[in-house]
Protein backbone atom coordinates (compact mmCIF):
# COMPACT_ATOMS: atom_id res chain seq x y z
CA UNK A 1 0.00 0.00 0.00
CA UNK A 2 1.53 3.00 -0.95
CA UNK A 3 0.55 6.60 -0.15
CA UNK A 4 1.46 10.01 -0.99
CA UNK A 5 2.92 11.57 1.95
CA UNK A 6 4.61 9.36 5.12
CA UNK A 7 2.38 10.73 7.01
CA UNK A 8 -0.04 7.43 8.33
CA UNK A 9 3.34 6.00 8.67
CA UNK A 10 4.25 7.42 12.08
CA UNK A 11 0.78 7.96 12.57
CA UNK A 12 -0.32 4.29 12.40
CA UNK A 13 2.99 3.09 13.96
CA UNK A 14 2.18 0.21 16.06
CA UNK A 15 -1.34 0.51 15.05
CA UNK A 16 -1.67 3.01 17.75
CA UNK A 17 -5.08 4.62 17.53
CA UNK A 18 -6.28 2.34 14.44
CA UNK A 19 -9.72 0.80 15.15
CA UNK A 20 -9.39 -2.28 13.98
CA UNK A 21 -12.18 -4.10 15.06
CA UNK A 22 -15.89 -3.61 16.48
CA UNK A 23 -16.50 -5.14 19.96
CA UNK A 24 -18.77 -5.31 22.85
CA UNK A 25 -16.81 -7.08 25.01
CA UNK A 26 -14.40 -4.14 26.65
CA UNK A 27 -13.37 -0.77 26.34
CA UNK A 28 -10.32 1.39 27.79
CA UNK A 29 -10.66 5.43 28.01
CA UNK A 30 -6.96 6.57 28.45
CA UNK A 31 -7.58 9.87 28.93
CA UNK A 32 -10.10 9.43 32.35
CA UNK A 33 -8.18 6.14 33.23
CA UNK A 34 -11.36 4.18 32.72
CA UNK A 35 -11.54 0.45 31.76
CA UNK A 36 -15.31 -1.39 31.38
CA UNK A 37 -16.15 -5.17 31.11
CA UNK A 38 -19.51 -5.53 28.91
CA UNK A 39 -20.61 -1.66 30.18
CA UNK A 40 -19.22 -2.66 33.79
CA UNK A 41 -16.72 -0.71 35.51
CA UNK A 42 -13.77 -2.51 36.25
CA UNK A 43 -14.00 -1.13 40.05
CA UNK A 44 -17.49 -1.88 40.40
CA UNK A 45 -16.47 -5.54 39.44
CA UNK A 46 -13.40 -5.85 41.65
CA UNK A 47 -15.47 -4.61 44.46
CA UNK A 48 -18.37 -7.17 44.38
CA UNK A 49 -17.98 -9.63 41.75
CA UNK A 50 -16.01 -13.09 41.51
CA UNK A 51 -13.90 -14.00 38.57
CA UNK A 52 -16.00 -16.91 36.94
CA UNK A 53 -18.91 -14.29 37.15
CA UNK A 54 -16.90 -12.00 35.15
CA UNK A 55 -16.02 -14.97 33.05
CA UNK A 56 -19.83 -15.50 32.24
CA UNK A 57 -20.09 -11.70 31.78
CA UNK A 58 -17.10 -11.66 28.79
CA UNK A 59 -18.74 -14.56 27.31
CA UNK A 60 -22.52 -13.67 27.53
CA UNK A 61 -22.39 -10.21 27.78
CA UNK A 62 -24.42 -10.23 30.78
CA UNK A 63 -24.18 -10.86 34.52
CA UNK A 64 -25.44 -14.22 35.38
CA UNK A 65 -28.56 -15.12 37.97
CA UNK A 66 -27.60 -17.40 40.69
CA UNK A 67 -28.59 -20.38 38.75
CA UNK A 68 -26.10 -19.28 35.92
CA UNK A 69 -23.42 -19.04 37.67
CA UNK A 70 -23.88 -22.32 39.47
CA UNK A 71 -24.31 -23.95 36.53
CA UNK A 72 -21.14 -22.21 34.53
CA UNK A 73 -19.15 -23.03 37.89
CA UNK A 74 -19.73 -26.56 37.77
CA UNK A 75 -18.80 -26.80 34.21
CA UNK A 76 -15.67 -25.31 34.44
CA UNK A 77 -14.93 -27.17 37.65
CA UNK A 78 -15.60 -30.73 35.62
CA UNK A 79 -12.83 -29.24 33.25
CA UNK A 80 -10.00 -28.96 35.78
CA UNK A 81 -8.74 -31.79 34.88
CA UNK A 82 -5.96 -32.22 32.48
CA UNK A 83 -5.43 -35.61 30.30
CA UNK A 84 -3.11 -37.83 31.78
CA UNK A 85 -1.19 -37.86 28.31
CA UNK A 86 -0.42 -33.90 28.46
CA UNK A 87 0.98 -34.14 32.31
CA UNK A 88 3.32 -36.94 31.24
CA UNK A 89 4.19 -35.21 28.32
CA UNK A 90 5.03 -32.26 30.24
CA UNK A 91 7.22 -34.51 32.70
CA UNK A 92 9.66 -34.89 29.89
CA UNK A 93 10.21 -30.96 29.52
CA UNK A 94 13.35 -29.68 30.12
CA UNK A 95 12.75 -28.91 33.36
CA UNK A 96 14.68 -25.13 32.98
CA UNK A 97 11.84 -24.86 30.07
CA UNK A 98 10.13 -21.17 30.71
CA UNK A 99 7.01 -21.51 31.93
CA UNK A 100 5.22 -19.76 29.10
CA UNK A 101 6.90 -22.38 26.30
CA UNK A 102 5.52 -24.91 28.57
CA UNK A 103 2.17 -23.42 29.09
CA UNK A 104 2.18 -22.58 24.70
CA UNK A 105 3.12 -26.14 24.10
CA UNK A 106 0.58 -27.86 26.80
CA UNK A 107 -2.01 -25.84 25.79
CA UNK A 108 -1.84 -26.41 21.97
CA UNK A 109 -1.28 -30.12 23.03
CA UNK A 110 -4.90 -29.85 24.39
CA UNK A 111 -6.39 -29.81 21.52
CA UNK A 112 -5.54 -33.37 20.37
CA UNK A 113 -8.03 -34.64 23.35
CA UNK A 114 -10.73 -32.29 21.96
CA UNK A 115 -12.75 -33.65 19.18
CA UNK A 116 -15.15 -31.26 18.76
CA UNK A 117 -12.16 -28.36 19.26
CA UNK A 118 -12.00 -26.91 16.13
CA UNK A 119 -15.78 -25.70 15.64
CA UNK A 120 -16.69 -22.30 15.36
CA UNK A 121 -20.53 -22.51 15.92
CA UNK A 122 -21.20 -21.27 19.07
CA UNK A 123 -22.19 -24.11 20.99
CA UNK A 124 -18.66 -26.16 20.19
CA UNK A 125 -16.57 -23.07 20.59
CA UNK A 126 -18.62 -22.36 23.98
CA UNK A 127 -17.84 -25.96 24.99
CA UNK A 128 -13.64 -25.67 23.85
CA UNK A 129 -13.78 -22.10 25.81
CA UNK A 130 -15.12 -23.94 28.70
CA UNK A 131 -12.69 -26.82 28.71
CA UNK A 132 -9.44 -24.63 27.70
CA UNK A 133 -10.51 -22.65 30.64
CA UNK A 134 -10.92 -24.54 33.23
CA UNK A 135 -7.22 -26.77 32.52
CA UNK A 136 -5.35 -23.44 31.91
CA UNK A 137 -4.44 -23.20 35.54
CA UNK A 138 -4.32 -26.08 35.86
CA UNK A 139 -0.87 -26.60 33.71
CA UNK A 140 0.24 -23.77 35.19
CA UNK A 141 0.22 -24.94 38.51
CA UNK A 142 1.56 -28.54 37.64
CA UNK A 143 4.42 -27.18 35.93
CA UNK A 144 5.70 -25.50 39.09
CA UNK A 145 5.62 -28.74 40.72
CA UNK A 146 7.29 -30.80 38.01
CA UNK A 147 10.13 -29.00 37.57
CA UNK A 148 10.65 -28.88 41.09
CA UNK A 149 10.45 -32.54 41.55
CA UNK A 150 7.07 -32.87 43.36
CA UNK A 151 4.05 -34.66 42.97
CA UNK A 152 1.47 -32.56 40.75
CA UNK A 153 -2.07 -31.93 43.05
CA UNK A 154 -4.66 -33.09 41.74
CA UNK A 155 -7.44 -29.80 41.27
CA UNK A 156 -9.85 -29.37 44.04
CA UNK A 157 -13.28 -29.10 42.01
CA UNK A 158 -14.83 -27.68 45.55
CA UNK A 159 -13.06 -25.03 44.56
CA UNK A 160 -13.12 -21.54 42.30
CA UNK A 161 -10.33 -20.91 40.06
CA UNK A 162 -8.76 -18.77 42.40
CA UNK A 163 -8.54 -21.15 45.31
CA UNK A 164 -7.47 -24.09 43.15
CA UNK A 165 -5.19 -22.65 41.73
CA UNK A 166 -2.96 -21.47 44.72
CA UNK A 167 -3.84 -24.99 46.32
CA UNK A 168 -2.33 -26.84 43.13
CA UNK A 169 0.60 -24.67 43.60
CA UNK A 170 1.34 -25.06 47.29
CA UNK A 171 -0.48 -28.27 48.44
CA UNK A 172 -2.26 -26.39 50.61
CA UNK A 173 -5.30 -24.22 50.91
CA UNK A 174 -4.53 -20.51 50.92
CA UNK A 175 -6.32 -18.36 53.57
CA UNK A 176 -9.53 -16.44 52.88
CA UNK A 177 -7.84 -12.92 52.66
CA UNK A 178 -5.21 -14.01 49.65
CA UNK A 179 -7.88 -16.02 48.11
CA UNK A 180 -9.83 -13.30 47.71
CA UNK A 181 -6.71 -10.89 46.35
CA UNK A 182 -6.27 -13.13 44.01
CA UNK A 183 -9.39 -13.55 42.81
CA UNK A 184 -9.41 -10.10 42.55
CA UNK A 185 -6.17 -10.19 40.72
CA UNK A 186 -7.80 -12.54 38.01
CA UNK A 187 -10.32 -10.06 37.51
CA UNK A 188 -8.37 -6.91 36.94
CA UNK A 189 -6.42 -8.90 34.02
CA UNK A 190 -9.44 -10.62 32.54
CA UNK A 191 -9.87 -8.54 29.20
CA UNK A 192 -8.04 -5.07 27.94
CA UNK A 193 -9.71 -4.67 24.81
CA UNK A 194 -7.53 -5.08 21.78
CA UNK A 195 -4.07 -5.66 23.10
CA UNK A 196 -1.58 -7.37 21.50
CA UNK A 197 -2.30 -11.14 22.61
CA UNK A 198 -5.87 -10.42 22.25
CA UNK A 199 -5.15 -8.98 18.72
CA UNK A 200 -3.38 -11.95 17.71
CA UNK A 201 -6.58 -14.29 19.05
CA UNK A 202 -9.09 -12.76 16.69
CA UNK A 203 -6.53 -12.55 13.96
CA UNK A 204 -6.33 -16.52 13.95
CA UNK A 205 -9.67 -16.65 14.54
CA UNK A 206 -10.79 -14.67 12.29
CA UNK A 207 -9.42 -17.58 9.53
CA UNK A 208 -11.86 -19.70 11.04
CA UNK A 209 -8.85 -21.71 13.07
CA UNK A 210 -10.12 -23.25 16.41
CA UNK A 211 -10.05 -22.01 19.84
CA UNK A 212 -6.80 -23.86 20.66
CA UNK A 213 -5.19 -22.61 18.09
CA UNK A 214 -6.06 -19.08 18.55
CA UNK A 215 -5.49 -19.60 22.45
CA UNK A 216 -2.20 -20.47 21.65
CA UNK A 217 -1.07 -18.00 19.48
CA UNK A 218 -2.48 -15.39 22.23
CA UNK A 219 -0.01 -17.00 24.66
CA UNK A 220 2.84 -16.42 22.52
CA UNK A 221 1.77 -13.02 21.91
CA UNK A 222 1.73 -12.44 26.10
CA UNK A 223 5.07 -13.96 26.22
CA UNK A 224 7.09 -10.97 25.00
CA UNK A 225 8.44 -8.56 27.57
CA UNK A 226 6.69 -5.92 26.41
CA UNK A 227 3.28 -7.21 26.85
CA UNK A 228 2.66 -10.12 29.59
CA UNK A 229 6.59 -10.43 30.81
CA UNK A 230 6.62 -7.06 32.37
CA UNK A 231 5.29 -7.75 35.58
CA UNK A 232 8.60 -10.18 36.32
CA UNK A 233 10.63 -8.10 35.09
CA UNK A 234 9.39 -5.17 37.59
CA UNK A 235 10.48 -7.46 40.37
CA UNK A 236 13.79 -8.13 38.61
CA UNK A 237 14.05 -4.64 38.50
CA UNK A 238 13.15 -4.25 42.58
CA UNK A 239 15.72 -6.69 43.30
CA UNK A 240 18.42 -5.43 41.40
CA UNK A 241 17.67 -2.14 42.88
CA UNK A 242 18.20 -4.27 46.47
CA UNK A 243 17.59 -1.21 48.97
CA UNK A 244 15.42 1.62 49.34
CA UNK A 245 18.05 3.82 49.45
CA UNK A 246 19.30 3.23 46.57
CA UNK A 247 16.43 4.18 43.93
CA UNK A 248 16.88 7.91 43.74
CA UNK A 249 20.28 7.48 41.74
CA UNK A 250 18.96 4.15 39.82
CA UNK A 251 16.34 5.91 38.69
CA UNK A 252 18.42 8.60 37.23
CA UNK A 253 21.09 6.19 35.92
CA UNK A 254 18.48 4.41 34.13
CA UNK A 255 16.64 7.53 32.81
CA UNK A 256 19.94 9.03 31.38
CA UNK A 257 20.83 5.69 29.78
CA UNK A 258 17.28 5.86 28.06
CA UNK A 259 16.40 2.40 29.66
CA UNK A 260 12.78 1.72 30.18
CA UNK A 261 11.39 1.51 33.65
CA UNK A 262 8.98 -1.21 33.55
CA UNK A 263 5.61 -1.12 34.59
CA UNK A 264 5.17 2.40 34.28
CA UNK A 265 3.54 3.90 31.73
CA UNK A 266 1.28 2.79 29.08
CA UNK A 267 0.30 2.50 25.33
CA UNK A 268 -3.44 3.56 26.13
CA UNK A 269 -3.54 5.58 29.59
CA UNK A 270 -2.56 8.79 29.80
CA UNK A 271 -3.50 8.95 33.57
CA UNK A 272 -3.55 6.12 36.38
CA UNK A 273 -4.10 2.58 35.15
CA UNK A 274 -7.39 1.86 37.34
CA UNK A 275 -5.99 -1.69 37.84
CA UNK A 276 -3.01 -0.58 39.04
CA UNK A 277 -5.35 1.25 41.81
CA UNK A 278 -5.92 -2.24 43.53
CA UNK A 279 -3.23 -3.71 42.90
CA UNK A 280 -1.11 -1.16 44.98
CA UNK A 281 -3.81 -1.48 47.51
CA UNK A 282 -2.92 -5.56 47.48
CA UNK A 283 1.01 -4.24 47.58
CA UNK A 284 0.57 -2.73 50.59
CA UNK A 285 -2.14 -5.34 52.21
CA UNK A 286 0.64 -7.93 51.72
CA UNK A 287 3.52 -6.14 52.61
CA UNK A 288 1.93 -5.06 55.79
CA UNK A 289 0.53 -8.86 56.62
CA UNK A 290 4.03 -10.17 55.79
CA UNK A 291 5.62 -7.57 57.57
CA UNK A 292 8.00 -6.69 55.10
CA UNK A 293 7.56 -2.98 53.43
CA UNK A 294 10.59 -3.10 51.50
CA UNK A 295 8.84 -3.73 48.37
CA UNK A 296 5.88 -1.76 48.97
CA UNK A 297 7.93 1.64 49.87
CA UNK A 298 10.70 0.68 46.76
CA UNK A 299 7.49 0.93 44.27
CA UNK A 300 6.08 3.87 45.84
CA UNK A 301 9.78 5.78 45.54
CA UNK A 302 9.62 4.68 42.31
CA UNK A 303 6.32 5.61 41.19
CA UNK A 304 6.80 9.44 43.19
CA UNK A 305 9.82 10.12 40.87
CA UNK A 306 8.75 8.72 37.73
CA UNK A 307 5.42 10.95 37.82
CA UNK A 308 7.53 13.81 39.41
CA UNK A 309 10.44 13.36 36.46
CA UNK A 310 8.53 12.45 33.92
CA UNK A 311 4.26 12.59 34.42
CA UNK A 312 3.80 8.68 34.05
CA UNK A 313 1.58 6.95 35.85
CA UNK A 314 1.88 3.12 36.84
CA UNK A 315 0.75 0.27 35.00
CA UNK A 316 -1.33 -2.88 35.64
CA UNK A 317 2.11 -4.99 36.07
CA UNK A 318 4.29 -2.41 38.32
CA UNK A 319 2.31 -3.24 41.69
CA UNK A 320 1.04 -6.85 41.11
CA UNK A 321 4.66 -7.57 40.94
CA UNK A 322 4.98 -7.09 44.71
CA UNK A 323 2.12 -8.55 45.54
CA UNK A 324 2.73 -11.84 43.78
CA UNK A 325 6.12 -11.98 45.18
CA UNK A 326 4.76 -11.75 49.00
CA UNK A 327 2.26 -14.36 48.04
CA UNK A 328 5.40 -16.56 47.52
CA UNK A 329 4.86 -16.76 43.81
CA UNK A 330 7.55 -17.60 41.76
CA UNK A 331 8.96 -14.64 39.44
CA UNK A 332 8.12 -16.47 36.31
CA UNK A 333 4.81 -17.67 37.20
CA UNK A 334 3.69 -13.72 36.71
CA UNK A 335 3.44 -14.31 33.06
CA UNK A 336 1.16 -17.75 33.27
CA UNK A 337 -1.22 -16.28 35.86
CA UNK A 338 -1.73 -13.24 33.60
CA UNK A 339 -2.73 -15.97 31.11
CA UNK A 340 -5.02 -18.03 33.53
CA UNK A 341 -7.20 -14.74 33.69
CA UNK A 342 -6.58 -13.65 30.21
CA UNK A 343 -8.39 -16.84 28.71
CA UNK A 344 -11.84 -15.26 29.68
CA UNK A 345 -11.17 -12.23 27.51
CA UNK A 346 -9.22 -13.95 24.78
CA UNK A 347 -12.22 -16.81 24.24
CA UNK A 348 -14.50 -13.68 24.82
CA UNK A 349 -13.00 -12.05 21.74
CA UNK A 350 -12.78 -15.77 19.60
CA UNK A 351 -16.59 -15.90 20.60
CA UNK A 352 -17.17 -12.69 19.47
CA UNK A 353 -15.14 -12.80 16.13
CA UNK A 354 -16.82 -16.15 15.32
CA UNK A 355 -20.34 -14.78 15.49
CA UNK A 356 -19.17 -12.09 12.84
CA UNK A 357 -16.73 -13.44 11.08
CA UNK A 358 -14.52 -11.47 8.40
CA UNK A 359 -10.83 -12.43 8.01
CA UNK A 360 -8.85 -9.85 9.33
CA UNK A 361 -6.22 -8.56 6.74
CA UNK A 362 -4.91 -4.90 6.56
CA UNK A 363 -2.28 -3.87 4.39
CA UNK A 364 1.37 -2.53 4.85
CA UNK A 365 2.17 0.95 3.32
CA UNK A 366 5.39 -0.31 0.98
CA UNK A 367 8.39 1.62 1.66
CA UNK A 368 10.99 -0.23 0.28
CA UNK A 369 12.92 0.65 -3.48
CA UNK A 370 10.63 0.23 -7.24
CA UNK A 371 11.81 -0.42 -10.58
CA UNK A 372 14.68 -2.46 -10.05
CA UNK A 373 15.97 -4.51 -12.79
CA UNK A 374 17.54 -8.34 -11.91
CA UNK A 375 21.28 -8.66 -12.85
CA UNK A 376 22.59 -12.08 -13.33
CA UNK A 377 24.26 -13.48 -10.48
CA UNK A 378 27.97 -13.42 -12.38
CA UNK A 379 27.76 -9.85 -12.82
CA UNK A 380 26.57 -8.64 -9.02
Amino acid sequence: MSTDSGSSTAAAAGLRGVVAAQSAIGDVDGEKGILIYQGYNIHDLAEHSTFEEVIYLLWNGRLPNQAELTELEERLRRNYDVPAEVIRAMKAFPKDADPMDVLRTAVSSLDFYDKNGHGTDREAAMKAAVRITGQIGTIAAAWDRIRNGKEVVAPDKNLGIAENFLYMLRGERADQDEEHMFDVCLILHADHELNASTFTTRVVSGTLAGMYGAVTAGIAALAGPLHGGANTNVMKMLIEIGDEDKIDAWVDNALAEHRKIMGIGHAVYKTEDPRATWLRKYSKHMAEKKGEMKWYNMSQRIEQLMHEKKGMFPNVDFYSASTYYLMGIPLDLYTPIFAVSRISGWTGHILEQYANNKLIRPRAEYIGKRDLKYTPIAER
